[in-house]
């Protein structure tokens, strides 16, 4: 067995997370609100991976996800400039 993450938040934080969860226009932070309340609320980052999500992602996804929160909070859940798929097409 894994380690267990523990994620613990202020009030506040929960707050922000609700309405990032509900509300957030890009749904990748839709997403990722989402897994870090359930976390909060005690889930098992394989079990959030598995099936606590509209789709199943990688444990060390979901990990990761924890971690940059931890580190940068909100604004270490966006997605950082320069990554993605790079234009393949440079119109005039």
């Amino acid at each position: 067995m894994g380690r267990t993450c523990v994620l613990e938040l202020t009030p506040r934080q929960r707050r922000i997370l609700t309405r990032v969860r509900d509300h957030h226009p890009k749904p990748h932070l839709r997403e990722k609100a989402a897994a870090l309340l359930k976390i909060a609320d005690g889930w098992q980052v394989r079990d959030v991976a598995r099936f606590g999500l509209l789709r199943p992602r990688a444990r060390n996804s979901v990990s990761a996800w924890v971690a940059r929160y931890r580190a940068g909070g909100l604004t270490g859940l966006k997605v950082r400039a320069g990554r993605g798929r790079k234009p393949a097409f440079f119109p005039r």
